[in-house]
């Protein structure tokens, strides 16, 4: 339990046995009063039947017309009453006071009696008490009033009979049911402290390896002993240690390959620079100031593609869009590495396609992104391999393909190749985001970004965006919020 007093266990038990408790104590208190009232009102109606039965002797007797008749025909009726020992019958004079009584004892003149009062004031001449006599005893009595034929009082008759034998039955009534609920707290408190500490104990192992991985153990795992809710909750949780621990170590990739990256254009500039400095002829002069300017050029793109990955990640990336020829684009970033293709000793092989639609998009973004996919192709291909760059159209789509037959990415890493910092190849130089930030690119475009690839066989990315024709004729192909404003902008002023 939390040393708050706020852990689970805690409200479980005010919660659940808490409310259990109180509906079993209001159960039990009803049902006590029922039994009680049933016994008491079994009483009453055999005390009502024997008063009835005594006014049908008075009435069948002799006919009395007066209170003498009325005290003869009561004591022969008491005494061969058969239910002595169970309950006492008295008979009383018109003023109240007791003449006869079943248990051949002088009556007691100074206990009060109610019922009789009552029965004076009724209109059926019927009174009931209950309550304690002068002895401390418990009972119930009724009385009932009898008159002659004029209506006149000429005497009472009163049935008294103990309730402590009724109260011990509803007393054995109430212990049951109280020992029922009692077992019923206690198996529900065993049986939900048990369900509650299976719950409790994975959630606290969970919480210790939780904070383990917070500080950075992505080795940790919770053992998982059921196939339920917790158990898929510790998969999760180990899942997510090891994804963590994945993008922990592509971080750290990342971190070394972009350090590397950033340290060879530097010691190239830095290098040539101090030699530049110490003197130097025309021709070496001219070979250093080029290979300063290249690695310039190479250390200025890399900063550029961390800071595109940094606006995408913040989602501050924003594109110029306007209706731009796709073609040009796509010949000047195949004419950007034709010479480089041929100093490496590869194929850049283009096969342009004079017919290929505008699309809606942003120029600069859209040339980056099939910078970046050629240049992964040359430095994934081997030397005299060959990169094929092609493009064909749809009614709905316009598609670039760039295909190597260079190394190939394994089927394990083919899943995770557009995920940032990864790179399936550590030999190769990059940063391991370029892919990463073409895809979104493409994906701000309202396109997709296809690799497919084969182990030693070669590697083709597929660009497919959507072709301007069918934007204009349905703005709402379109996902993205820019393209979408100025395609419905150029239809407007078309229509205009």
């Amino acid at each position: 339990m939390a040393k708050n007093g706020k852990g689970i266990s805690r409200r479980w038990f005010l919660n659940t046995v808490g409310v259990v408790f109180l509906i079993l104590a209001v159960s039990i208190v009803t049902l006590s009063l029922m039994v009680q009232n049933s016994a008491y009102s079994g009483i009453e109606l055999v005390l009502a039947g024997r008063a009835d039965e005594l006014l049908n002797v008075l009435a069948w007797g002799k006919g009395y017309r007066n209170a003498t008749e009325f005290i003869a025909v009561t004591r022969d009726y008491i005494e061969t009453f058969p239910d002595k020992d169970d309950m006492e019958i008295m008979a009383l004079s018109k003023n109240g006071q007791v003449l006869i009584t079943s248990t051949g004892f002088a009556p007691d003149q100074t206990q009060a009696m109610p019922d009789y009062q009552d029965a004076l004031m009724s209109q059926n001449d019927f009174g009931k008490w209950i309550g304690e006599l002068n002895t401390g005893e418990k009972v119930m009595a009724i009385t009932r009033v009898v008159r002659d034929d004029a209506g006149s009082l000429i005497g009472s008759v009163r049935y008294v009979v103990s309730l402590e034998r009724a109260d011990r039955q509803t007393a054995v009534v109430i212990l049951t049911l109280v020992a029922a609920g009692l077992f019923i707290i206690l198996l529900i408190t065993f049986s939900g402290m048990y369900f509650i500490r299976s719950i409790l104990v994975p959630i606290r192992q969970m919480g210790a390896t939780s904070r383990r991985i917070a500080l950075g153990d992505f080795q940790v795992r919770i053992e998982r002993s059921k196939d339920d809710e917790i158990g898929q909750l510790c998969d999760a949780i180990n899942d997510m240690a090891g994804e963590l621990g994945a993008a922990e170590q592509m971080k750290n990739d990342f971190i070394s390959s972009v350090s590397h990256e950033l340290r060879t254009p530097l010691t190239a500039i830095k290098g040539w620079a101090e030699t530049l400095q110490e003197g130097a002829d025309r021709e070496t002069m001219e070979k250093g100031m080029g290979v300063i300017i290249r690695e310039s050029e190479r250390l200025s793109g890399l900063v550029e593609e961390l800071l595109d990955f940094s606006r995408l990640q913040s989602g501050r990336m924003r594109l110029n869009v306007t209706r731009m020829d796709l073609l040009a684009e796509l010949d000047e970033a195949v004419y950007l590495f034709t010479d480089r293709a041929k100093t490496e000793k590869k194929t850049l092989h283009y096969e342009e396609n004079t017919s290929l639609s505008p699309v809606y998009g942003d120029v600069d973004r859209l040339r980056q992104v099939f910078v970046n996919i050629i240049d992964n192709a040359l430095k994934y291909t081997q030397e005299g391999g060959t990169v094929f760059v092609s493009s064909q159209e749809t009614p709905q789509i316009v598609q670039v393909v760039i295909r190597d037959t260079g190394c190939g990415i394994p089927a394990e890493h083919l899943p995770n190749v557009k995920k940032k910092f990864y790179k399936a190849n550590q030999l190769v130089r990059g940063s391991g985001i370029g892919l990463a930030v073409a895809d979104e690119i493409v994906m701000l475009h309202g396109g997709t970004l296809l690799v497919e690839s084969q182990e030693n066989v070669g590697t083709t990315v597929t660009i497919s965006l959507p072709a301007g024709k069918a934007l204009e004729g349905d703005p709402n192909l379109v996902e993205t919020p820019e393209i979408r404003k100025i395609v419905q902008e150029r239809n407007q002023k078309t229509h205009e």
